[in-house]
């Protein structure tokens, strides 16, 4: 649905266009963090269990095929079971 005019359209993307490109992705970037903790709230609601496979498939499982979606989705449960790195403190 759109439901803005072609010339507030216009005039939008003229004002977020005229900010400087750090602040541009700055913006975009805190758009993304905030939908990402609304969907991880919506999410944890179903429970903890394999929150961040399932997390991947709300957010990019359409963009790849079934079998690019199942390497990834493989490749997150490796790093979930595998070995944790040693950290130290500094």
């Amino acid at each position: 649905m759109n439901d803005t005019t072609p010339e507030a359209a216009r005039i939008y993307r003229g004002l977020l266009l005229s900010r400087p490109n750090a602040e541009r992705l700055r913006m975009g970037c805190e758009m993304f963090e905030t939908a990402k903790a609304l969907t991880l709230a919506g999410l944890r609601a179903q429970g903890e269990e394999r929150l961040e496979e399932r997390l991947f498939l709300r957010f990019y499982g359409a963009d790849f095929s079934e079998s690019e979606r199942d390497e990834i989705l493989e490749q997150i449960q490796k790093r979930q079971t595998g070995p944790r790195p040693v950290t130290r403190d500094p």
